[in-house]
């Protein structure tokens, strides 16, 4: 049962963000053209490229309705699993006033529910989940288009994706995060207008990570 309930709350917290957060972060560097090295002394940015997807304009306005597809779902997963706790705590306060073959059949329909509650949580979340993919994957090769083009009219000859967990960046200052920059220029190339502000209860856009803090050293 707890882990039917889980799934539920995982479809109604959240699910979107945390489908996004698994995606690539960006497309594969093999499909970008091959460009000389300009000479010249390196210059570096860094960038969150999965939370500068998701914040773009289009990035909320499509995450927010694809959540709007699945309240529906998530509604009736909720009902479900409530109906079941309703039955159980029933059962457990007159199960001794019960013959055993009205406990028992009432056992069997509280398990019965309990498995079609899993599986349709699981059928909602791996839906949900190949949407979400499906949708980051066009949005995030659109905004790799732009950080592109951005980098060379700005001279960057590397730029390192803060948001990925095995990340090289140790530190990095506020001046080379350009995952604002990335997400105000695709804004404007799309422009999708901003969504209006979230409703009370709606789970955030994450923001834009700061830099890396630099790593103690250990005295020699």
């Amino acid at each position: 049962m707890k882990h039917s309930v889980a799934l539920v709350l995982t479809l109604a917290s959240g699910l979107v963000l945390t489908a996004a957060a698994q995606t690539p972060s960006a497309p594969a560097a093999a499909a970008a053209p091959a460009a000389t090295a300009p000479a010249g002394p390196a210059k570096i940015a860094v960038i969150a490229f999965q939370v500068a997807v998701a914040q773009t304009n289009e990035g909320q306005r499509s995450f927010a309705d694809l959540q709007r597809k699945y309240q529906p779902k998530q509604t009736q997963l909720k009902a479900l699993s409530d109906e079941i706790d309703g039955l159980t705590k029933q059962l457990q306060a007159s199960g001794d006033k019960l013959s055993d073959t009205e406990r028992a059949a009432r056992a069997k329909t509280i398990d019965d529910k309990k498995k079609q509650l899993e599986r349709s949580a699981e059928d909602a979340q791996n839906d949900m989940q190949n949407e979400m993919q499906e949708l980051y994957s066009s949005l995030a090769s659109k905004v790799y288009d732009v950080l592109n083009d951005y980098s060379k009219q700005h001279g960057y000859t590397l730029v390192l994706d803060v948001a990925q967990q095995q990340s090289p960046v140790l530190y990095a200052t506020e001046s080379t995060n350009i995952t604002k920059a990335i997400i105000d220029a695709y804004n404007v190339k799309s422009g999708v207008p901003a969504p209006p502000a979230p409703a009370a209860g709606t789970a955030p856009i994450p923001s834009a990570p700061k830099p890396a803090a630099p790593r103690p050293t250990t005295p020699q």
